[in-house]
């Protein structure tokens, strides 16, 4: 099952859609959720019930609109739609335990227009017990390529095995960047990044592969191989991620700065 949460905003329509043709891809069922304040679900009389009515009755057309989408970007799949009686992130965590992927906006309502990824967006993906896509930047001509970073990091064999799969189910190209900066180890160590990636690629012959290895920023390195690209793929976490950070300091760049939309891949499923 996947996961969208959507707030009525076009972020999350757009993600909506993009989760419908990714539940296609994967022939699995597609639930579309909507969260609210717990009291405003429960309450039906006394003297907020007129409000919490009124919250009810926005939540379903808000949900009643994003199935509409869903099902018109692919009539095929089973879609379910949810309330989620709880804070969007707290909510969104909660009902993704039994996903497989959780899809979100970059940014919704009450966002200014500066602000590049919103609070849930960044809540949910250092926090899901699954794999999270935040759908910023859709490419008007997608060029048929995934785009994984890699660093070596043990989170890199779970960023290639989501990347070669996405690409397969895409029949897409799949370019692996490992960003290197000059004093990253050398060539034998750089070697073993290569080696994972050769064993992906057994392991996937009918994905053609470009491997790269370019110098410079991590953040600024794969904010331009994704450019144009279907989705940009990243780890959880990396190389110099301090003890307790739930969330990697290139994976929160990517965030505000991915042009398209990023996947952020669990260390641990």
């Amino acid at each position: 099952m996947i996961l969208v949460g959507v707030d009525g905003s076009r972020a999350g329509l757009d993600a909506v859609g993009w989760a419908a043709r990714e539940a296609a891809l994967r022939d699995v069922p597609l639930k579309v959720a909507h969260a609210m304040p717990r009291w405003a679900y429960e309450t039906e009389t006394g003297r907020y019930a007129e409000v919490a009515g009124w919250m009810r009755e926005g939540g379903g057309s808000v949900l009643a609109a994003a199935e509409e989408r869903a099902r018109r970007e692919q009539p095929k799949i089973t879609v379910e739609t949810a309330f989620l009686p709880d804070d969007p992130r707290a909510a969104l965590i909660a009902a993704a335990v039994d996903a497989e992927l959780l899809v979100v906006g970059s940014h919704g309502i009450g966002g200014f227009r500066g602000m590049l990824v919103g609070s849930v967006a960044h809540g949910v993906a250092g926090h899901a017990p699954c794999d999270v896509v935040v759908v910023r930047e859709l490419p008007s001509l997608p060029r048929g390529e995934i785009v994984a970073g890699i660093d070596g990091s043990p989170a890199s064999a779970r960023v290639l095995e989501f990347a070669f799969a996405e690409a397969r189910l895409r029949e897409a190209r799949l370019r692996a960047v490992h960003a290197r900066t000059y004093a990253q180890p050398g060539p034998a160590a750089l070697d073993e990044v290569l080696q994972v990636t050769r064993q992906f690629a057994e392991r996937y012959p009918d994905v053609a592969l470009v491997d790269e290895m370019v110098h410079g920023h991590p953040v600024e390195v794969l904010r331009q191989a994704a450019t144009g690209a279907d989705l940009l793929v990243a780890g959880s976490h990396g190389h110099g991620t301090f003890a307790g950070m739930v969330l990697g300091s290139v994976s929160q760049e990517l965030l505000h700065q991915s042009p398209c939309p990023l996947a952020v891949v669990r260390s641990v499923r």
